[in-house]
């Protein structure tokens, strides 16, 4: 007579012979996206350290990191040093990794908007094909409402993405999303796509200089960012008050 089967086997954890070949290990790209402010970099910060802790090495990559320096950096003040992206195979600074003996389990991406395509793709492929979990941070837009190539290559090829909670506001109170570039009051509707700038307002910029003519030349050509809602950003109204409607100071 058969034994009965052991009622136990439905708890196991471990699949049954090949059960394994219907859930493949796989790396994952995700994408967080959403406007200045809204805490990308935080989150990117906070993602490492929730890896870390349990075990997992991560490398952290930036691309024109708002300081200015190889690093990941928040505005509410915290900051990780980074390896600075320029136009590297994205795949070869893993496998340098990997030459002196370090292995890489995840990794966290900021400023992700500024990747090129090709980028992108070789994350995709890093993601797919040796199982590393990619975690990538950005704009969706710029300054001119349009998407970055990297940001739109992102979309098309990650595994999720996620626009980011925090609610950030424009003057006028209606959730924001588009990121102005303004100079002296005015929002510019043209220029370089990639322009790294403060967000400080025009007053704060005013009491950066220490004479009336360092004042005038801080006014004039200084370019600081702004969040916008549809409507004003569309009208290029910054407020019933520039000085006041202007974003956090960098950390």
């Amino acid at each position: 007579m058969d034994a009965l089967p052991d009622p136990t086997d439905a708890l196991s954890a471990v699949p049954v012979a090949g059960s394994r070949r219907s859930t493949p290990v796989v790396g994952h790209l995700k994408f967080f996206f959403g406007p200045m402010d809204c805490g990308k970099s935080t989150l990117a910060l906070q993602i490492d350290h929730n890896n870390s802790r349990q075990g997992r090495r991560g490398l952290l990559l930036v691309r024109h990191d708002r300081s200015g320096k190889p690093q990941i950096s928040s505005r509410i003040g915290i900051t990780r040093e980074a390896a600075e992206i320029s136009d590297d195979d994205l795949r070869q600074m893993v496998r340098a990794e990997w030459a002196e003996g370090r292995r890489v389990d995840y990794l966290i991406v900021d400023e992700a908007q500024f990747l090129s395509p090709d980028q992108v793709e070789q994350l995709a492929e890093l993601a797919d094909d040796v199982q590393v979990d990619v975690y990538c941070f950005g704009l969706a837009t710029d300054f001119r409402g349009e998407m970055f190539p990297g940001s739109q290559r992102l979309f098309e090829l990650a595994d999720e993405l996620k626009a980011i909670q925090v609610e950030v506001l424009c003057w006028c109170g209606v959730p924001g999303r588009f990121n102005a570039r303004v100079r002296a009051g005015r929002v510019i509707r043209a220029g370089d796509t990639v322009l790294v700038a403060d967000t400080a307002t025009d007053t704060e910029q005013h009491r950066s200089g220490t004479e009336s003519n360092d004042v005038t030349d801080a006014t004039e050509t200084t370019v600081r960012y702004q969040v916008l809602c549809r409507r004003h950003f569309r009208l290029g109204d910054l407020g019933p008050d520039v000085a006041q409607s202007g974003q956090l100071r960098l950390a």
